[in-house]
């Protein structure tokens, strides 16, 4: 009994003398005496030697120093608590830290202004699958197997097995959507089909093996070549202001007959000559044409009946001459310089 009263003593010596503010100390001090394996519960422990005359003054002793242990390490850990909230207070009228803010991709932010002037038109959002069959990438836009129009695509060939029953590819335009939207036989049909497309091209300041588009179509009774040629004008004048120079040059695409290209003044270099536009002073932004009947018929839209125009465009040329950038490249290579001179214009 003796030996325990001097152990106990010497305990609540050492126990009194530890002071600290320190929350990992303070944490060590209760793991230390107060803990599943710590002193107190094994001094607790040693009940059991005592004898049996003494165990009721034992007991008393030994929960008036588990108290106490209890009691310091309560007021150590209020002590900390309110250092380290001391150290921790936020004076809330002093001006906040600035954060940095991000910002959309230049093509988003193409893409969503092309959308928005094309909205204002009627035209509805449609959108396809990137990973597309040879029917409605193709074939149903009037390039059946070995037209020569194909070898304009530099398609990516996805393997599919030696059995499969269709052969299937990376899109190569958004014109695949078209075709799923007409098959549908919901007339009249106006949309607008953004998205990414992939073409096995080299890569280099004016090209790249996947861009994005965004296609138009417009079909209904009676459309007229006017109708289209209007329709573009009020685009480029919304996108690039009133001022724009607009050409029509005549071109042939499988899908489209009479067809064109669209040409607008390049702003880069003012006309002078630039290697965007190939020191002639003009960009090709779009193709265009009153819609093939074949490709009406294709569908299952009778081209005695309907007619239609369709458009499509290319979202990073636009955006090169919107914000005056003279390298396609940039918007694929994720340099956070280039990106930040975007910010304000989210």
């Amino acid at each position: 009994m003796q030996d325990l009263l001097q152990k106990i003593e010497s305990y609540k010596n050492e126990i009194e003398a530890f002071n600290s503010t320190d929350n990992k100390e303070v944490e060590e001090f209760r793991i230390k005496w107060l803990g599943t394996k710590g002193l107190v519960k094994a001094t607790m422990g040693e009940m059991k030697n005592v004898p049996n005359e003494q165990k009721r003054e034992a007991g008393q002793i030994l929960n008036e120093f588990k108290q106490f242990a209890e009691t310091h390490y309560e007021a150590l850990k209020t002590a900390s608590d309110g250092s380290e909230q001391q150290a921790t207070d936020i004076d809330l009228t002093l001006p906040g830290d600035e954060t940095p803010l991000g910002s959309r991709h230049p093509i988003s932010l193409m893409r969503n202004q092309i959308i928005s002037i094309f909205q204002r038109l009627g035209f509805a959002v449609a959108e396809g699958p990137e990973i597309e069959d040879d029917w409605h990438n193709f074939t149903a836009l009037n390039m059946p197997t070995h037209h020569p129009a194909r070898d304009m695509q530099d398609t990516f060939y996805v393997e599919a097995g030696q059995n499969a029953a269709v052969d299937w590819l990376l899109r190569t335009h958004t014109s695949n959507t078209q075709i799923r939207v007409m098959e549908k036989g919901k007339l009249p049909i106006r949309v607008i089909c953004p998205g990414r497309v992939y073409r096995n091209e080299t890569i280099s300041a004016r090209s790249h093996c996947f861009f994005h588009q965004v296609e138009g179509l417009y079909i209904d009774e009676n459309v007229s070549f006017a109708d289209l040629k209007q329709t573009l004008y009020f685009f480029v004048r919304e996108m690039y202001g009133q001022d724009v120079r607009v050409r029509f040059r005549p071109s042939y695409f499988p899908f489209t007959e009479p067809s064109a290209e669209m040409d607008v003044s390049c702003f880069i270099c003012g006309g002078k000559g630039c290697n965007i536009c190939k020191k002639t002073g003009w960009v090709e932004i779009l193709g265009c044409g009153m819609v093939h009947p074949n490709v009406l018929q294709n569908a299952g839209i009778n081209p005695d009946k309907y007619s239609g125009f369709a458009f499509g465009m290319g979202v990073e040329r636009p955006a090169m001459l919107k914000y005056g950038i003279n390298d396609i490249r940039l918007f694929s290579e994720n340099d956070v310089r280039f990106l930040k001179q975007f910010t304000s214009a989210t």
